[in-house]
């Protein structure tokens, strides 16, 4: 009887473990851990995020574009361990171009929709080749100018793109980048959704030609040379000419780009020499009896082929086929705004693509020393980009304790789970401005628990003081004395400038 009962012990010992690991593998330790580490102490350590672009998974603070690793953690509060900031990267793309890293997202049960984030620079002059990709993009051009071109099913489109633009580009529509700006780098921000992906750690690009290998190069060379109606030599030269990498240089000239590479060369075309051109390397995913005849198990061109028919089948009806013009958030009436700085958010009624995209967009800009209120998101997860400045977020746990309390500042990537409370607060040295992506492109309604226009001030003044345990007089002093909303002045609680 006894070894029965130290058998069961054992067993349920093991269950738990199992448990806990399974819970921590997941990113979510509940809440019995909520805070615990917070709790009220309003001092502690704190994360950083990452350098934009910073290496392999470190934190640290911000930084310039494509900076070589992180330089140490923000400061910060309770939250020790820097829950809601993302800081695994990835770099994706290294080339004589330009280069993109992609920002982790994070994982466990409070993630509704997982977002990686990306940031791609290009040099002067180059193009991104062109390809399709397992996951949707929304691009934000941070700055510079660009020319992205676009297959959607059969139609093709040139849009011409510039700081503050956004463009939404589904899963396999084939797509490429230029820079056209003079002499300027382009900084492209852009949220990636893998919900239709194949399953890869960030995204899988297949490039329609150059790049690190074209998908064209695992077909027969027979069965292109037949598609393409080419010779065998046209096609040799051709598949040869481009091993530089997915961001490649291309010459220009007065009128325009010069006959000196491949890609050069097709820059050069009419745009609906272009569009025939990409249709037809486009229809080549579907190979050839022979090749299908020696082709076995799970190679790269079934993965292709079951990727296409799954994307085609989740456009039918959807709209998403149809190339859109782009949107300039800059453009935008702000959705708020006061002398202490303005915000503004971009749902479907706005910019119709987002409806297929299922994200929406925000900007914000806070004067020094201002403070976006606390709040909370009841309908998406936020995820949020420093742009400019720095400052500090804080995020509180369900329990009423502190989860984060956090200094950011360029580059950094931050996350804040729907119907968390939170607030961002920018240094008394400068302004403090973020971009970023929400899980929802319906329009978005936040909830201020503090100001003017707050839950406070509608509730019932009666119900509140009996919930807070003092009279009504007491209740009105501590709500009624903030006469601003969304947008408040707080110098006395902004951090220090951020270096």
């Amino acid at each position: 009887m006894e070894k029965n009962k130290r058998t069961f012990a054992f067993l349920l010992l093991l269950v738990l473990i199992h448990g806990v690991m399974v819970m921590r593998s997941n990113g979510y330790e509940g809440e019995e851990g909520w805070g615990g580490e917070g709790g009220g102490d309003w001092g502690g350590e704190g994360g950083g995020g990452g350098d934009w672009g910073g290496e392999g998974e470190g934190g640290g603070g911000g930084g310039e574009w494509g900076g070589e690793g992180g330089r140490g953690g923000g400061g910060g509060g309770g939250g020790r361990r820097g829950w809601f900031m993302m800081r695994e990267s990835r770099q994706v793309i290294k080339s004589e171009g330009g280069e993109m890293r992609v920002v982790i997202s994070p994982r466990g049960r409070i993630i509704e929709k997982p977002m990686h984030i990306g940031f791609l620079t290009m040099e002067p002059k180059t193009l991104f080749v062109p390809q399709y990709l397992d996951s949707s993009l929304l691009i934000f051009i941070r700055q510079g100018e660009a020319t992205l071109g676009v297959i959607c099913k059969d139609e093709f489109g040139e849009r011409r793109l510039k700081a503050g633009d956004i463009y939404w580009i589904p899963a396999g529509s084939v797509f490429y980048l230029h820079n056209t700006g003079r002499g300027q780098r382009l900084h492209v921000i852009c949220s990636i959704d893998p919900t239709q992906s194949l399953g890869f750690e960030t995204f899988q690009p297949f490039y329609i030609g150059g790049g690190p290998s074209s998908v064209l190069a695992g077909f027969d060379p027979d069965t292109l040379t037949s598609a393409l109606n080419v010779s065998r030599p046209e096609l040799q030269r051709m598949m040869r000419s481009q091993f530089r990498g997915p961001i490649v240089h291309v010459m220009e000239g007065p009128e325009g780009p010069q006959p000196t590479t491949t890609w050069t060369q097709f820059l050069g075309l009419r745009e609906e020499e272009k569009r025939s051109h990409l249709k037809k390397l486009l229809e080549m995913k579907q190979g050839s009896p022979q090749d299908q005849q020696y082709s076995s198990g799970w190679s790269w061109r079934t993965i292709i082929r079951s990727f296409m028919d799954l994307i085609e089948e989740k456009n039918k009806g959807s709209g998403s086929s149809e190339c859109h013009d782009s949107y300039n958030i800059y453009d935008q009436k702000p959705s708020f705004k006061n002398d202490y700085g303005w915000s503004t958010a971009l749902d479907y009624e706005d910019y119709e693509p987002l409806k297929h995209s299922g994200i929406g967009v925000f900007l914000v800009n806070l004067t020094a020393g201002s403070m976006m209120a606390p709040h909370m998101n009841p309908t998406a997860t936020e995820y949020g980009i420093v742009l400019a400045g720095s400052g500090e977020i804080q995020v509180v746990f369900p329990n009423g304790t502190s989860a984060m309390n956090t200094r950011v500042s360029v580059g950094d990537v931050f996350w804040i789970p729907r119907y968390f409370a939170f607030c961002q607060i920018a240094s008394r040295t400068a302004p403090f401005e973020f971009v970023g992506f929400t899980t929802s492109a319906h329009k978005n309604r936040p909830q201020f628990l503090v100001g003017s226009k707050s839950l406070l001030t509608t509730l019932n003044v009666t119900s509140l003081s009996m919930a807070f345990g003092v009279d009504e007089g007491t209740m009105r002093g501590f709500i009624e004395p903030q006469r601003e909303a969304v947008i408040l002045p707080t110098a006395s609680a902004a951090p220090p400038h951020v270096g």
